[in-house]
């Protein structure tokens, strides 16, 4: 199986199965050939920048958009494509999106009973006690403009919760919070999204977001995924330089391939099937460069796990809140950026050297060409 795709147990249940899903627009695929599926209990992060189809896709796993092409199933039962396309309603889907949507003239408890079937007096009671689940019963009779904007986040993911949805689907149902409340109410409804046992599909921008909150990172661009994994396996295997970009900032190495090896001025980096001679990209995260004052261990062997090392001298240092970025200029690679834990602020000038860790480099084909 190729690095970075996950090998999923399949003795668990497949509440979602989404299968070559496409969609055009003006004769434009903006989502072309989505495949996913969705566990119970598992949560599963579209992942991409703003135009990569995430959106589209949750609106067609919804039944707001019908896909020109492809299946989609709920529980084993097909619900899109072959011609059949199930209206919204009957889905079995939650949805809950960044507005949350409450309605204003229903109180909080109305807001949350809204949609359910049966008799009055049990649609009240499992309204009552997802609020209850919730840690909102003293709410009840408020109106959604009198509560804060947790408070409706919460209300918001009782109601879409209530019917039992057996997928929930979240388009960016964070991005309005407080930056003080997100992190908080992002663990809390997680939590209850796994006891509840849906099958989550949450889109979001923001790689932090989903390497908090995913089981499963779907990765899109230009409406393909182009890697799925567990948030570890895409962060540490990414499939191509824009996969790696995308969750961190890079210090980019030109490189030539001689004997399967990328030469570098830190030493030659495994790089297995590239011709030879071929120019390579070496690519490597900040927080990997390692800084030293004195050479580290005289006569270094090339084979060693760090590599050569490299002089380079202070540009700038920031501190930036958790850690310190300090940008070096080097004789052979130009710039590298590097970031230590903590408040570590060396005056421009400093000499120091560099050293990359070799299982933490990537090599990717050269984007400038040959």
């Amino acid at each position: 199986m190729p690095d970075g795709v996950s090998d999923k147990d399949e003795t668990l249940t497949t509440r979602l199965d989404v299968a070559g899903l496409v969609r055009r627009f003006g004769g434009r695929a903006v989502v072309d050939g989505v495949t996913l599926k969705v566990q119970g209990g598992q949560v599963t992060c579209l992942l991409g920048p703003s135009g990569c189809g995430k959106s589209t896709t949750l609106r067609m796993i919804a039944g707001i958009e019908e896909p020109d092409s492809g299946r989609i199933a709920i529980d084993g039962v097909p619900v899109a494509g072959d011609g059949l396309n199930v209206a919204p309603e009957h889905r079995g889907v939650g949805l809950m999106f960044q507005d949350f949507a409450l309605f204003p003239h229903l109180s909080v408890l109305d807001n949350v009973a809204f949609g359910l079937d049966g008799p009055r007096p049990s649609r009240r009671a499992r309204a009552e006690a997802m609020l209850d689940r919730m840690e909102l019963g003293r709410f009840a009779s408020a109106f959604p403009h009198t509560l804060s904007g947790g408070e409706q986040q919460r209300v918001a993911l009782a109601r879409a919760l209530a019917p039992k949805p057996p997928v929930m689907l979240m388009d960016e149902p964070f991005s309005g919070l407080d930056n003080r409340l997100r992190d908080g109410i992002r663990d809390e409804t997680l939590a209850i999204l796994k006891e509840e046992g849906a099958a989550v599909v949450l889109v979001t921008h923001e790689p932090d977001e989903a390497m908090r909150m995913a089981d499963e990172i779907a990765l899109m661009r230009d409406g393909q995924v182009v890697q799925t994994g567990k948030p570890y396996e895409v962060y540490s295997r990414p499939v191509d330089r824009a996969a790696a970009v995308f969750f961190s900032d890079l210090n980019v190495i030109e490189g030539r391939v001689k004997n399967e090896l990328a030469e570098t001025p830190f030493g030659p980096i495994a790089a297995p099937g590239f011709a030879e001679a071929s120019k390579v990209d070496v690519v490597v995260r900040p927080q990997h460069v390692h800084l030293d004052f004195e050479r580290p261990r005289q006569g270094l062997r090339q084979t060693d796990a760090h590599g050569l090392p490299v002089k380079a001298h202070v540009l700038r240092a920031r501190y930036l809140g958790r850690d310190s970025l300090i940008e070096l200029m080097t004789e052979d690679c130009g710039m590298i950026r590097a970031t230590v834990p903590g408040a570590f602020l060396p005056a421009p000038g400093t000499r120091f050297w560099l050293t990359l860790p070799r299982d933490r480099c990537f090599v990717f084909a050269a984007e400038s060409g040959p």
